[in-house]
């Protein structure tokens, strides 16, 4: 009777323990689950060429293959949904997003709401305007420009200065060519000086003396590489504002009408910069008005632009040279996220690696 008693304990006990086992690893089970399937929420919105979407409404480009290959390293499932610019930065605050993707600027006023990737890129800003066709007023316009007329007097200076030298080396020798006095010998100096410059040579006057017969020999020779200088300057100074239209740098955005996306970086840089502007939805509204001439100018990400221009505006708009501030795109978290450590790992990788490079290249290589 103990021995069977015993048997029975024994057995029960074996049963609780593959009991309390087969609890644990349902729960076990369900838990890693939850881990690798529980589905994150990834804030978007178009902004090509880093968010764009195809006609089936299936979400690519730069941002987006960046985003994917963080996720899956982390084994992270994930679905994008569209938002606006505001939504994309309060949807994270509030916790409604688990991230946002795209071509997200790390403002200070931002990280003072929520955390952000290490940057994946750099840029700046750039100004759209319109492509000014070249008209014979605005080329008469320049003849009276103040760079047209410092080329002129700086010109002027040079052959003043070499046709005084003309007069000191031939006065005392070649009175009936440099004499006359002070004022009509060095007139003379500067008409030699002149002439040979452009090579007309008329021939009613010549250096007789050693001294002068030296200073035009070296004349000659410079007077090469100063003719070919003067004439990019004068050149410059005729076709710049045929170039660059009424925009040619921040400093012409608040003579005219500028355009801008409202809550966009772009809009605390010129906000900075003390220059006002209407806002508008998207990028693609501003380009229409500023194609329309509803507006002047348009200010926003400049690969974006570069993107845009060469894609859909490029024969009536252009970009003005160079790039104006600063930006640096991240992948939006939440504050304090425990997530930030690991996807900047994953994000750093991707970055350094040729995969990221050939993107950049193929994609941004045409305008940069």
């Amino acid at each position: 009777m103990k021995a069977s008693a015993s048997i029975r304990r024994h057995r029960l006990f074996h049963s609780i323990i593959v009991l309390l086992a087969i609890i644990m690893g349902v729960q076990s089970a369900q838990a890693a689950q939850g881990d690798t399937q529980e589905e994150m929420v990834i804030a978007t919105r178009e902004a090509p060429p880093f968010v764009m979407r195809d006609d089936a409404g299936r979400w690519h480009g730069l941002a987006i293959s960046l985003w994917d290959a963080v996720a899956k390293e982390q084994e992270r499932p994930y679905r994008l949904v569209e938002a606006d610019l505001p939504d994309m930065i309060e949807g994270v605050r509030d916790g409604r997003y688990d991230a946002s993707v795209g071509a997200l600027t790390i403002t200070p006023m931002r990280e003072e709401e929520i955390d952000f990737t290490h940057p994946y890129y750099t840029t700046g800003f750039g100004i759209a305007v319109h492509k000014v066709p070249p008209t014979w007023l605005s080329l008469f316009r320049n003849f009276f420009s103040w760079s047209f007329l410092q080329a002129i007097l700086l010109l002027a200076a040079i052959l003043t200065c070499v046709g005084l030298l003309f007069w000191l080396a031939e006065r005392k020798h070649n009175h009936e060519q440099f004499g006359g006095g002070r004022a009509k010998g060095i007139f003379s100096g500067f008409w030699f000086s002149a002439v040979t410059m452009t090579t007309v040579g008329y021939g009613d006057k010549a250096p007789v003396t050693p001294a002068g017969k030296l200073v035009a020999l070296v004349w000659m020779f410079a007077a090469i590489i100063i003719i070919s200088t003067f004439t990019g300057m004068i050149a410059s100074s005729l076709t710049t504002d045929r170039i660059s239209g009424a925009v040619a740098s921040p400093t012409d955005l608040p003579s005219v009408v500028v355009g801008s996306i409202k809550g966009s970086s772009s809009d605390d840089w010129l906000s900075e910069e003390g220059v006002r502007f209407r806002h508008f939805d998207t990028v693609e509204s501003g380009l229409a008005a500023l194609r329309d001439e509803k507006i002047g100018a348009f200010v926003y990400d400049k690969p974006i632009l570069q993107y845009m221009l060469h894609h859909e505006y490029g024969d009536a708009l252009r970009l003005v040279p160079g790039s104006f501030g600063r930006q640096d795109y991240g992948i939006a978290l939440p504050a304090q996220s425990p997530l930030r450590e690991e996807m900047n790992l994953s994000l750093l990788k991707y970055i350094e690696g040729a995969d990221w490079q050939r993107q950049l290249d193929s994609t941004l290589g045409v305008a940069q």
